[in-house]
């Protein structure tokens, strides 16, 4: 019989070391899928910083970089610059791009930087044992707010795809979730259009990908993804926010 699915080769046959419920592993199948269908494997540089997918190397079947926390951006633009025609992405989490490594990301958009960056937005620091992010939501409890974040002492959860749609050099700004079957899908195809944005050398692309994290949530995987949809999005709607005419 043919078989209905197979791992793809952008893969290392590996098990992963995520918790069971981590949407770390879903980002990386669909951004290596899009890149074994490009045929880029063997010219993509991937950059992943300190977080949980600091070991994406282990599983990702490409070159990879690491860098110090928050400075993904700075080290993909380096990166870019020296091997123009490489395929060239940062992988991060929300503790590390929303919060040290902001001005990186906000100055690699501002100069139009042809990287594209895939931004895993869990609402927490998930490695370094669950303090609130500066995605952490209104109420959500974190081990450095154990009474939940209030708004009048921590201010409120930074949208990162609204801010950085509203910078001329950031050209595909685009918000998915990875909650539901429907909803990989259609991560898949965002991803697919933030590589080819920069295949085609328009400028900085970015995919935010809502995600769960059942460890420090202190949720069951399936609880995990039903606060995804009940909590999550809607204050991070889904959409595309930022898009080049035509594409």
């Amino acid at each position: 019989m043919k078989p209905v699915y197979e791992p793809t080769i952008g893969m290392l046959p590996v098990d992963t070391s995520y918790c069971p419920g981590c949407g770390h592993g879903i980002a990386h199948k669909l951004i290596m899928e899009c890149i074994t269908e490009k045929g880029r494997l063997g010219d993509t540089i991937g950059v992943s910083p300190i977080g949980c997918s600091v070991v994406a190397h282990e599983f990702m079947n490409i070159e990879m970089c690491e860098s110090a926390h928050g400075r993904a951006s700075a080290v993909a633009t380096g990166i870019k610059r020296v091997h123009p025609n490489h395929l060239v992405f940062s992988y991060q989490g929300d503790g590390d791009m929303a919060s040290i490594g902001v001005t990186e990301i906000v100055h690699a958009a501002i100069r139009g930087e042809k990287i594209t960056t895939f931004f895993i937005n869990n609402a927490i620091f998930g490695m370094t044992g669950g303090q609130m992010a500066p995605t952490t939501l209104i109420g959500q409890k974190a081990t450095t707010c154990i009474d939940g974040r209030k708004k009048e002492v921590n201010g409120m959860p930074i949208r990162m795809s609204e801010m950085l749609a509203t910078i001329e050099g950031a050209v595909y700004i685009e918000r998915v979730a990875l909650n539901t079957p429907g909803n990989v899908r259609k991560a898949k195809k965002a991803v697919m259009k933030a590589l080819e944005v920069q295949e085609k050398g328009l400028g900085f692309s970015l995919v935010e990908f809502i995600s769960s994290c059942p460890t420090n949530w202190g949720l069951s995987p399936i609880d995990a993804l039903k606060w995804v949809g009940d909590n999550m999005i809607p204050y991070y709607p889904l959409g595309v926010f930022r898009s080049p005419e035509g594409m």
